[in-house]
């Protein structure tokens, strides 16, 4: 693992200035699909808007932690997994509410919403890729783009099928689809996160 402040690059500011650029943009599509999924009653929208407020919170850590020691970016790593986690129960919670509760999703703010998001998410983990051979709050961060991406290109699928069916199944299918996607994510996290945390007392947490 690299060292405090040292970027796969040697580049601590360009590191900073990607993560920046990805919470801005994530906090952005999460305001703007929390407004979409409310008003075309889409459950799927929603998951996805939560799953970017999410990263956009784990960009936020991931800037905290650029200069922090190695045992501080696990610990940040790991908070990051239980907030995914957290993140996924409550989704297929809200999936299980408005399956009894009844929903009629309109699809075509769901694939406007959703195609806008999936370009975001894209952008990201391409400005990310450089990241992700480093430190563990870094590819945390890259993991939760990757599971964005996954989750956009559901949306898009279940507003096309709500459009051709009528029916409001795929849009509660793929709601439930991302939350279970979420938690594993989130489980690959802290697995990551806890082997980092070993690699940190081994080498005294100071590195």
């Amino acid at each position: 693992m690299a060292c405090d402040g040292d970027l796969v690059d040697g580049k601590p500011a360009a590191e900073q200035r990607v993560l920046r650029i990805a919470l801005l943009l994530n906090a952005t599509m999460a305001v703007v699909g929390a407004l979409v999924g409310a008003l075309a009653q889409s459950t799927a929208v929603w998951a996805d808007a939560l799953d970017m407020a999410s990263d956009a919170a784990v960009y936020g850590v991931g800037l905290v932690a650029i200069h922090r020691s190695r045992s501080f970016k696990a610990q940040a790593a790991r908070a990051s997994g239980y907030l995914l986690m957290v993140i996924g129960i409550v989704l297929l919670v809200e999936v299980a509410r408005r399956s009894f509760a009844g929903s009629e999703p309109v699809s075509w703010p769901m694939i406007a919403s959703a195609m806008a998001s999936l370009g975001v998410n894209v952008f990201v983990l391409h400005l990310l890729q450089p990241l992700r051979s480093g430190d563990v709050h870094l590819r945390a961060a890259w993991i939760f783009t990757r599971a964005d991406v996954i989750a956009s290109i559901g949306v898009v699928a279940a507003g096309v099928a709500v459009a051709y069916t009528g029916s409001r199944y795929p849009d509660l299918v793929v709601g439930a689809a991302i939350g279970v996607y979420v938690v594993k994510e989130a489980f690959e996290i802290l697995h990551e996160a806890g082997t980092a945390r070993a690699d940190s007392n081994l080498a005294g947490g100071s590195k």
